[in-house]
């Protein structure tokens, strides 16, 4: 696009003219493209349109169009999240090409960077500086600006989620204005925009805070359950970053403890968990389990005992805390107040096993993970106001074929809100406003903010309409865009 174009005040650009300068990064309808699924393939949508900008200015285009026509805009990363969170019938708006590394202050350290960028390509980007997030979740496909919207979260009592450490946000606004906020300015729209579900506008850039590139040293054993869960708050605050993946079937907990360490790298793993019998074996077995339940069972202690051996790691940081999500799931994740952490564990572990005592009982897959993190102050974090664990369960897809998930789904969602979980954003969950209202204290002030910088609504998708304003209707329940799958 010209310097002579982008100078042109908005407003004084044609309908037509606007197309025009549209077109070129348009998704052509008839480009696979043009429709929307997310990594899982669980939500799928066909949206009005499909823009894939590369400027700033682009973005101030699109948003000038949709002002115009009444159009939602929705913004998509890589579209890793396991809900229909990015999913919109209106524009939809692509920040995969919005992926630089703008600025780079190590003295300081902080980072400002384009909200597309993925976490793998900002990880080699800092290591080239000598940086490195302070913390990171288990995997690093998502963009930046994803994982800031949904507060998503590493694990560490002492960490906070991921958004704890960006330091402001520069926005496009629904009215096409450009701000700068952070906790000195413009705090409320900050503090909604940092777990804000992409409803508050949208991310531009961030800028976040990081340090020194580090080592992590890991080790990993596994305790038996009862074992485990008794050791709880000695085994969580003995690292930095502790989490455990649950083997119902086998009742044992596989333990990851990590802390910071200046000695040589060490890459290691389980050999049996990673080889071909690791991974293709598993995943046959998985898919035979759909037409005989019972052999879950077996898989799940036949996949705890492949990771059974002490293993002891030493790598970059951001290679200790990724991981292998290896088959595409079905998954929902709580986070619960710290403090019912065992009672929680111990409710969990009297259901699975009632139902694996159950001839025609539910059958998950494993393994169940549980990570930690401090409390915040944001105000729909799921850790707002409280120290957190975090407790996700899922349902392979072996092969990309359908499994039974949403009555496990219903029955573990049921005993975690018992705890008073709260719902990860990202991923699917059945709440409304009127629960939403009394689990997050600041929700309403939330809603303010939404009302002030975007009154006519035009960051809200269908997920945002129905879980912050409640609202009801065909086009509103948690189906609308599913992809099919088994009713139990």
């Amino acid at each position: 696009m010209s310097t002579s174009t982008s100078a042109l005040h908005l407003s004084s650009i044609s309908i037509q003219q606007l197309y025009g300068l549209l077109q070129p990064i348009t998704v052509p309808n008839t480009s696979p493209n043009a429709k929307f699924t997310n990594w899982s393939g669980t939500f799928t949508c066909s949206p009005l349109a499909v823009f894939e900008p590369e400027t700033e200015l682009q973005c101030e285009l699109i948003l000038e169009l949709a002002r115009r026509e009444g159009r939602v805009v929705r913004a998509v990363g890589v579209g890793h999240s396991p809900s229909d969170l990015a999913c919109t019938t209106g524009y939809m708006l692509r920040t995969t090409k919005l992926d630089k590394l703008l600025e780079v202050h190590a003295d300081k350290r902080y980072i400002i960077a384009q909200a597309g960028i993925t976490l793998d390509a900002l990880h080699a980007e800092l290591t080239s500086h000598g940086l490195a997030m302070i913390n990171v979740g288990s995997i690093s496909d998502q963009t930046l600006g994803g994982i800031v919207t949904t507060a998503t979260h590493g694990t560490g009592i002492k960490y906070g989620v991921i958004s704890t450490h960006v330091m402001g946000l520069s926005l496009l606004l629904a009215d096409g204005s450009r701000v700068f906020c952070s906790p000195q300015e413009r705090p409320d729209l900050f503090t909604a925009s940092i777990c804000g579900l992409g409803s508050t506008g949208l991310i531009l850039t961030v800028t976040l805070e990081v340090e020194p590139a580090f080592r992590l040293k890991e080790v990993q054993q596994t305790f038996q359950f009862h074992e485990c869960v008794r050791s709880l708050d000695s085994l969580i605050t003995a690292s930095e970053h502790v989490r455990f993946w649950w083997f119902p079937a086998a009742d044992t907990m596989r333990v990851s403890s990590a802390d910071r360490t200046v000695e040589p790298v060490k890459p290691a793993g389980s050999w049996l968990w990673h080889s071909l019998i690791g991974f293709h074996v598993v995943q046959f077995l998985l898919f035979v389990a759909r037409f005989i339940l019972p052999l879950n069972i077996f898989i799940g202690r036949f996949a705890s005992w492949l990771v059974s051996t002490k293993v002891i790691a030493i790598d970059d940081s951001f290679r200790i805390f990724n991981m292998e999500c290896r088959y595409p799931q079905h998954t929902t994740e709580w986070a619960i107040p710290y403090e019912n952490t065992k009672s929680c564990l111990h409710d969990l572990h009297d259901w699975l096993m009632r139902e694996f005592s159950d001839p025609n009982g539910l059958r998950p897959h494993f393994p169940i993970e549980v990570r930690f993190s401090d409390s915040d102050d944001i105000w729909l974090s799921p850790s707002n106001g409280q120290k957190t664990c975090w407790i996700g369960i899922i349902q392979y897809k072996p092969y990309g074929f359908e499994v039974p998930y949403r009555l496990l789904f219903e029955r573990f969602e049921a005993i975690l809100c018992r705890h008073g979980g709260r719902p990860h954003w990202a991923k699917a969950h059945h709440l409304r406003p009127e629960t939403l209202r009394r689990l997050y204290p600041r929700f309403d002030d939330f809603t303010r903010v939404l009302g002030s910088v975007d009154p006519r609504g035009m960051f809200r998708n269908e997920y945002v309409e129905r879980h912050i304003f409640g609202k009801t209707g065909p086009g509103y329940h948690n189906r609308v865009f599913k992809r099919h799958a088994p009713s139990r």
